[in-house]
């Protein structure tokens, strides 16, 4: 037989999902994969079901029904500042992990590079590798999760394509500062560089932080490409709803790679999922007000586990420091989790480019109830620190 791409070598089986799958298999309490075990908001689960009767079972356009893209414009324009075309800036994907490869693929030519912050989501390498680009790594130093001004601009002295920013990070937790995202945005106007920004936790940053939108800050419209989801916002990950959002030339662009890579999202729920973006902005203050919360209950468990910990400024993971268990190998502490104390986690070195393998991660996008049997079991980490 032929042999299969050769770029593939290059990319392992995502850690995330393997873990979800080996959680299911010992019965942990699954804080690997990042879901939610609550439902969704009611009124969109009842439009979910008027649409489901409705006309809209064919293909919608194919960067997105023009419903959805003109409230999707509207809910941008009013968090960001900054008029959002619904015709000209927004191609509708199948989640935001297309958005991404959408992004890449668009900006990319073969052999281009790309500037990743390690930690990282383990998409954004395997995507890069997918549209043929290098990687150059920058890192963003634990336990604050910063990085060096100067080794970002060699890194972009290098000549790259573009430069992918999550923001709140996954896995790290970390809100970028106005100040830290100016300083990109300087650099990536210097070098002439496309600044991919991945955002799906934008309502999910927690007091005295605050999520600044990247495209909305001066000189950065014409060169910043978002990349979002409806996922997190409104608990509807298996829905896959996405989005790309950038510049007129480039989403020209982008319709095309969107078009031959899935032709589009589901239609029937773009058309529900107009109810969500149209909710008000007590909703999303909601969202905040629940997730500080949820963080606050989990983080309370950690601390009387003795092991420490990365205090999260967004997002809903936490980075867990699990020196103390004397482990050399952070895989095998994922297993001691999952099958000694009944939590799963996420092997941090998945997430980094560097050797680094003292973290497991950890979500908490559960009902109390799921928190307080983990944070439970949690507990008996403490037989088990040298």
């Amino acid at each position: 037989m032929p042999t299969t791409s050769s770029r593939l070598n290059a990319i392992s089986e995502s850690v995330i999902r393997t873990t979800t799958r080996t959680s299911d298999q010992y019965g942990a309490i699954n804080l690997a994969q990042g879901f939610p075990d609550f439902e969704p908001p009611p009124l969109l689960l009842d439009a979910m079901a008027r649409e489901a009767h409705g006309p809209y079972h064919q293909y919608a356009v194919t960067w997105g029904s023009p419903r959805f893209r003109k409230a999707l414009a509207r809910k941008i324009t009013h968090w960001g500042g900054v008029e959002i075309n619904p015709d000209e800036h927004l191609v509708v994907t199948c989640g935001s992990t297309e958005a991404m490869m959408v992004a890449l693929m668009t900006a990319c030519n073969p052999g281009d590079k790309v500037i990743i912050f390690s930690p990282y989501y383990e998409n954004y390498y395997a995507d890069t590798i997918l549209s043929g680009a290098e990687a150059i790594w920058v890192p963003l130093r634990p336990p604050e999760f910063q990085f060096d001004k100067a080794e970002l601009e060699r890194a972009f002295q290098q000549g790259p394509k573009a430069i992918i920013l999550c923001n709140p990070g996954n896995p790290t937790g970390k809100a970028f500062t106005r100040a830290e995202l100016e300083y990109i945005v300087a650099l990536a106007n210097k070098y002439d560089t496309f600044i991919i920004t991945d955002e799906p936790y934008e309502h999910m940053v927690f007091a005295p932080y605050e999520h600044v939108y990247t495209h909305a800050l001066p000189g950065a419209f014409d060169r910043t490409i978002v990349c979002n989801s409806l996922s997190k916002t409104y608990s509807i990950t298996g829905w896959r709803l996405g989005y790309v959002q950038g510049p007129r030339d480039f989403m020209l662009a982008a319709r095309k790679v969107h078009d031959f890579l899935t032709i589009g999202a589901a239609a029937p729920l773009q058309e529900a999922a107009v109810t969500a973006l149209e909710f008000p902005d007590s909703y999303y203050h909601d969202v905040r007000d629940f997730y500080t919360r949820q963080r606050s209950l989990f983080l309370g468990y950690l601390a009387q586990t003795g092991l420490q910990y990365v205090e999260p400024q967004g997002a809903y993971y936490a980075m867990v420091d699990i020196t103390p268990l004397g482990f050399a190998d952070d895989r095998a502490a994922s297993d001691f989790f999952i099958k000694t104390i009944g939590v799963a986690g996420v092997a941090g070195s998945s997430f980094f480019r560097e050797p680094v393998n003292n973290y497991i991660r950890f979500h908490f996008a559960k009902k109390d109830a799921t928190i307080h049997a983990a944070g439970e079991r949690l507990l008996k980490v403490r037989d088990h620190i040298k």
